[in-house]
């Protein structure tokens, strides 16, 4: 009888260890992803983020098999997006762009922030980079760095620049500037680069820092003058156009963005959504689409991810404490 009852047992145990093992969750976790999956964007159609976001989106979707689908959501430096994506289910079917505004200015720049852009994410990686350029319209009658800041000494505070608004890497290159060379100008903030933009093409902002895939059909047709690259050498895709960084030694603005996902994502998601955005940098495909509109390829694991947070945390806590920005 002793026997019965213990082979009764060791069989009802096999059978809780395969329920378990095939459990709903764990089932998902496998399946994923098994419907569409959002991707939240903290800037406005058009601008450089979105124009990045929407292209990995689209490889992701052929990657993975399943659409990824932008969800611009603009607003206070992208601190908007950043808290809904904190708050989203962790589950995978949410992730969020980050990038250097969000998850690198923000920490230092805001007060009140309703999102921790270390404890609220769980990093999946990184996928892009691209420098900044500093636009203006050739009404003003500057063609380099030299000749603006002649300009803004001549004029302090009356020239003007817009950014896609209050703590972008636009506005915080704009704030660097002219704290590297002492000079005072107003800034113009939006609610995204893209409806900037054509108040710069109008005349009706002097300039403009932005990255390089949002102004560079603008700068090739001649609507907008580019007098130099966020860089400390030239760029490829601009190699007639100064690097800023041979006039002010150490200035270099880069943008960059990656995937992170809402805290307490499993594991097993993060690590397949990791292999995949590896897998589609490395393309050919995504390598060309890339390249033009000057953006660069990046990789790292979800490890060095977060290693590279914290260190845009920590560089651009020095810089806002240098340049003395404040959220207005």
């Amino acid at each position: 009888m002793s026997l019965r009852i213990h082979s009764k047992t060791a069989v009802i145990a096999v059978l809780i260890a395969t329920i378990t093992a095939v459990s709903p969750s764990h089932a998902g976790e496998q399946n994923y992803p098994s419907k569409p999956v959002r991707l939240v964007i903290p800037f406005s159609a058009g601008g450089p983020n979105d124009i990045a976001a929407r292209i990995v989106a689209d490889e992701l979707g052929k990657a993975l098999g399943q659409r990824f689908v932008a969800d611009n959501r603009p607003g206070a430096g992208g601190n908007i997006a950043a808290e809904l994506a904190a708050k989203s289910a962790p589950d995978g079917y949410t992730l969020f762009w980050a990038q250097a505004a969000t998850h690198g200015i923000n920490p230092s720049l805001y007060r009140d922030l309703r999102y921790d852009a270390v404890k609220d994410f769980a990093p999946v990686g990184l996928i892009a980079a691209w420098p900044m350029v500093l636009v203006a319209n050739p009404s003003l009658g500057v063609t380099d760095i030299k000749g603006l800041i002649a300009l803004a000494k001549s004029k302090p505070g009356k020239l003007n620049f817009a950014s896609g608004g209050t703590g972008t890497l636009p506005h915080m290159a704009g704030e660097l500037l002219a704290t590297l060379a002492d000079i005072r100008w107003t800034h113009v903030p939006y609610k995204g680069s893209a409806p900037a933009l054509p108040d710069v093409i109008g005349g009706h902002v002097d300039l403009m820092f932005d990255g390089i895939p949002s102004v560079l059909p603008y700068i090739r047709s001649g609507k907008l003058k580019a007098l130099g690259v966020a860089t400390a050498a030239r760029s490829n895709v601009l190699p007639s156009v100064p690097a800023i960084g041979e006039s002010i030694p150490g200035f270099e603005v880069i943008g960059w963005t990656g995937l992170v996902a809402p805290t307490g994502t499993p594991r097993e998601i993060i690590e397949r959504l990791s292999a995949a955005l590896t897998q589609i940098a490395r393309s050919a495909t995504l390598k060309e689409r890339f390249e033009q509109l000057g953006i660069s390829t990046r990789t790292a694991t979800p490890e060095a991810t977060a290693a590279h947070i914290r260190a845009e945390i920590d560089k651009w806590r020095k810089v806002v404490e240098m340049t003395g920005a404040k959220v207005e």
